[in-house]
């Protein structure tokens, strides 16, 4: 698609690397790809190729790096670009980028608050490792052994769906008295 046939606010291409730079200074972390074309697909006038290509140039000109892990993030001299040209973006493109982003990074503290893993022991048993953060720290940080790989697996995807539900049983069983009552300390 030309820009004659764009329909959206955005209407050529420095303008879609006005919204990639947008974007990249407002996310809290480094992300993929496909993070970055999402939160860019926000207009109609931006389209795939386009992007592509300019988040490419974006990278070459060191306005954002790529880790060797594929995760894109902005850099200092792609920050004052951004600051100095997001005036250029139209303002509806900007207030709904920022809500997605806001949205994004939601996300993204989340998964990185809640952490599971699977390990294969040298003695053939599994450890699973459960680990939730809030703003403050560590509020949960536990290690089980299992015998089988399934059921390592799945107490890891169990507890990244609820983590908050496990703190909250392990509290209650360890501050009930035996009694059927919480102790009050």
């Amino acid at each position: 698609m030309d820009s004659a046939e764009r329909r959206g606010f955005i209407q050529d291409k420095l303008e879609i690397k006005f919204l990639i730079l947008y974007i990249a200074d407002r996310l809290i972390q480094p992300v993929p790809y496909d993070v970055i074309l999402d939160l860019a697909m926000c207009d109609s006038g931006v389209g795939y190729f386009d992007f592509s290509e300019c988040l490419t140039d974006l990278t070459q000109t060191e306005h954002l790096s790529l880790s060797a892990d594929g995760l894109y993030a902005i850099t200092g001299k792609g920050r004052r670009n951004s600051q100095i040209c997001e005036s250029s973006l139209p303002y509806s493109v900007r207030l709904r980028c920022d809500q997605n982003v806001a949205d994004c990074n939601r996300k993204l503290r989340r998964k990185s608050q809640v952490r599971s893993s699977c390990q294969k022991r040298e003695d053939g048993v599994y450890s699973v490792r459960l680990a939730l953060d809030d703003d403050m720290g560590s509020v949960l940080d536990l290690g089980l052994t299992v015998p089988r790989e399934d059921m390592a697996k799945a107490l890891a995807a169990r507890f990244q769906k609820a983590p908050e539900r496990l703190y909250s049983r392990i509290m209650d069983v360890l501050l009930d008295d035996g009694q059927g009552e919480k102790s009050e300390k």
